[in-house]
């Protein structure tokens, strides 16, 4: 190890980078900005902020990041190749603490790809990591594939790797191959075997396609890495990385057996995973580790009992832990902008006096048309009126007729370019006479590749948000909202992801990736 602290484990976030491969969860300018602000705020070592030579928007965000950070590193990726690594030093070079990260695929099956021999990857290695230390002191390398790369090839390249700069070592289980004891046996041996290792960090970079992902990082720190890459809400490609808030959470609740601990602001946790979950339109599942809706709720009638007598006997960690207030939201339609502000202080969000403006008019008619608000509903007209770019299209009025009898009509008033418009059309049930009208009044090509419905809370007059991912001429944009009313909820969410394909299409498709990395580590 270098001079850190041998039992910190450094968190370095791929969130906006591998996280945004997934499909579908391509992130806006302003967007990255925003999610990169809050890393840095919760006290995220490592940035990974994108891929500067994949596209111009690219780059753009991750040089704007560089300017914004505060605390945080801020890392680029690049492969092995000279262009890829200037470019990615032009992005990351604004950063009070800039690093490259640059890879290759090291296993037969990656080697293959650029058809080199290993003599010929070795050299492309050496001279590669040698021209990202010369321009930064700060250099990750990583061997892509690297659970699946031959032993004594592995312990080759990392030593060229080491000798040529590179002060992190990231090993990368890019297809999610390994186990937890394989995991922490890898590290360890290389650690023992490969001169020049205790001088250096060794970073684990897991996927979690057997659903082990966390548990394999979490090993890999047992056998002597102390830095893990991982994303908010575990996102990612497949079926996604390592998720930060579950390892960050088992070091801290488990100190007893990993006695490590990282630097992160857990109280920010559900904040920033709601956030990730809104701009990249992938909704958490309920029972997700940490975050999902049920993380903390108790059904059963012996967990409800012991909850009442012991919150121990069936929780291990807090929610105020990770930023959750745990009750309902003692507000109502005759509370004022003052006290509404001051719940959302406490459920950890800071918005303007134009965002509160919206919000509370938001609230007072939810108020006046619910039982009960609570706490997620507050956060989903959050959501609402503070997600989304400058809309071009907006949902006016909509009247819907349905029942058993026959098609169900949707009547819209829509307002285009300022411009007031309405059109009246059948469809096989409520949403799809209602997205039939929007097609009508604003022609387009996109296709449909997702439209998923949530409850916030529970009850009949529970608010539904919804979410709506749309692909036109390969531009993919999400769009999300929340009402009381699902089918209004859907025709906001699906006008949504209109305006922001109009925002991307205008940007004559810069924020779409021009060429293609994907299963990068």
């Amino acid at each position: 190890m270098t001079t850190q602290d041998k039992d910190r484990v450094l968190i370095f976030d791929t969130t906006l980078r591998d996280g945004e491969q997934s499909p579908g969860a391509t992130m806006t300018h302003e967007e990255k900005l925003e999610i990169a602000e809050l890393l840095d705020e919760m006290g995220v070592d490592i940035i990974e902020a994108g891929f500067p030579i994949a596209s111009e928007g690219d780059f753009r965000a991750v040089s704007e990041i560089a300017k914004r950070s505060k605390d945080a590193v801020i890392c680029g990726l690049a492969r092995a190749q000279l262009p890829d690594i200037d470019r990615c030093w032009e992005a990351v070079k604004h950063a009070n603490r800039p690093r490259i990260h640059t890879f290759i695929g090291t296993s037969p099956l990656h080697r293959a790809i650029p058809n080199l021999t290993m003599d010929e990857m070795a050299e492309r290695i050496e001279q590669t990591v040698t021209h990202a230390r010369n321009l930064c002191d700060n250099v990750q390398w990583s061997p892509m594939d690297a659970t699946r790369t031959e032993w004594d090839y592995l312990c080759r390249v990392v030593e060229i790797a080491i000798n040529a700069g590179a002060t992190t070592i990231n090993i990368p289980d890019t297809v999610g191959y390994t186990a937890p004891v394989e995991s922490a046996d890898l590290i360890r041996r290389l650690i023992e075997t490969v001169p020049g290792a205790d001088e250096v960090v060794f970073a684990t970079h897991c996927h979690n396609d057997l659903g082990m992902a966390t548990a394999n990082a979490l090993a890999a720190v047992a056998g002597g890495a102390r830095q893990i890459e991982c994303t908010i809400n575990g996102l990612g490609e497949r079926a996604g990385n390592t998720a930060l808030e579950e390892v960050v959470m088992a070091l801290k609740v488990r100190g007893d057996i990993m006695p490590y601990y990282t630097e992160i602001d857990t109280k920010k946790i559900m904040h920033i995973s709601r956030r990730v979950s809104t701009v990249s339109g992938f909704p958490v599942q309920f029972n997700k580790a940490i975050v999902g809706k049920n993380a903390f709720a108790h059904e059963s009638g012996i967990h409800q009992d012991g909850m009442l007598k012991n919150a121990e006997t069936f929780e291990i960690m807090r929610p105020e832990d990770v930023g959750l207030s745990g009750t309902s939201l003692p507000l109502g339609k005759h509370s004022g902008r003052a006290a509404l502000r001051a719940k959302l202080r406490e459920l950890g969000v800071e918005v303007g006096d134009n965002q509160l403006k919206d919000i509370f008019v938001r609230f007072k008619d939810l108020a006046d048309r619910k039982k009960e608000v609570y706490d997620d509903d507050i956060l989903a007209l959050v959501t609402a009126t503070t997600d989304g770019p400058q809309n071009r299209l907006e949902l006016v009025n909509l009247k819907v007729i349905c029942g058993t009898g026959g098609p169900a009509t949707a009547e819209l008033e829509m307002e285009i370019d300022g411009v007031e418009k309405a059109a009246t059309c059948q469809g096989d049930g409520p949403v799809d006479a209602t997205f039939k009208a929007v097609r009508d009044l604003h022609p387009n090509k996109a296709r449909l590749q997702l439209y998923q419905v949530n409850a916030v809370t529970e009850g009949t007059d529970a608010q539904a948000t919804v979410s709506v991912r749309l692909e036109e001429d390969g531009i993919i944009a999400t769009g999300q909202s929340a009402d009381t009313d699902t089918v209004v909820a859907s025709a906001r969410a699906y006008i949504n992801a209109l305006n922001r394909l109009l925002v991307r299409r205008d940007k004559t498709g810069k924020d779409v990736k021009e060429i293609s990395y994907k299963d990068v580590h």
